[in-house]
């Protein structure tokens, strides 16, 4: 899974342009935006347990040299469910991107997921939660491909350092303010066969002006036992329907 709101960024970044001149834009911009969502999936996988999460953020960009940073946070209750403690993610990323030629854009960076005092790594065969992540996209119009790259155990699972996540989608424009949004990938997790999985998202977002609203179905093929909540047991990758409400302002 990332996330909506970085989706619908990416498509707006693509499809603005097409048909009026880009405006010019200042060389600092500082956005911030709030969300519900009905389940909290990342990378296909529930963080909440199937239930709904409260999210929000701020991004930075200086647009001459690309460069960027950016604080998001969500409600979460998996750390808690494991044996852990704590209710929330805070995602803090920071990177550059640009233009190879007129038609293919990258992107690259690094990815640090906070659990604040998640308490994980005293759970037996558990690690700590918070995970570091390397990243590089490509672009090309609506279609863009990312490889992500942990450099530290990945998510509490113990052993799984250089874990990797591919993630292959594209955000088409069906006019009339509606976008389609497709996701495929897959997390390949090290010295772990039946925690790796793939998962895929087909959606649809429109901007209805005081809010963006989205409507995704969600899937994994995700082992069931490896991806059951210690909490009631329920398979945490299940295909749903998941509907999110934001604002970026």
């Amino acid at each position: 899974m990332k996330k909506l709101l970085v989706a619908l960024a990416v498509a707006t970044t693509c499809m603005g342009g097409v048909v009026h001149a880009e405006e010019a834009k200042p060389d600092n911009e500082l956005s911030f935006n709030a969300a519900g969502v009905s389940d909290y999936r990342y990378r296909g996988i529930s963080q909440t347990r199937l239930n709904p999460a409260l999210q929000g953020g701020a991004d930075y960009v200086n647009n001459p040299t690309g460069l960027y940073a950016s604080a998001w946070a969500s409600t979460i209750s998996w750390t808690r469910d494991s044996g852990g403690s704590g209710g929330v993610e805070l995602d803090l990323s920071a990177g550059k991107r640009g233009q190879l030629s007129s038609d293919i854009g990258y992107d690259v960076g690094l990815l640090v997921y906070v659990y604040a005092d998640n308490g994980l790594k005293d759970v037996v065969g558990l690690a700590d939660a918070n995970t570091r992540e390397v990243y590089g996209q490509l672009s090309y119009g609506v279609a863009y491909i990312k490889y992500s790259l942990a450099v530290s155990n990945l998510f509490g699972i113990a052993n799984s350092r250089n874990s990797s996540y591919v993630d292959v989608g594209a955000n088409i424009d069906l006019t009339y303010g509606w976008t389609a949004n497709l996701h495929a990938g897959y997390q390949n997790v090290k010295n772990n066969d039946a925690s790796s999985y793939a998962d895929w998202k087909v959606g649809l977002t429109r901007d209805f002006g005081i809010v963006t609203g989205a409507l995704a179905v969600i899937g994994t093929n995700a082992d069931k036992q490896a991806y059951a909540s210690p909490a009631n047991g329920k398979f945490l990758g299940k295909t749903a329907l998941q509907l999110t409400l934001g604002k970026t302002f």
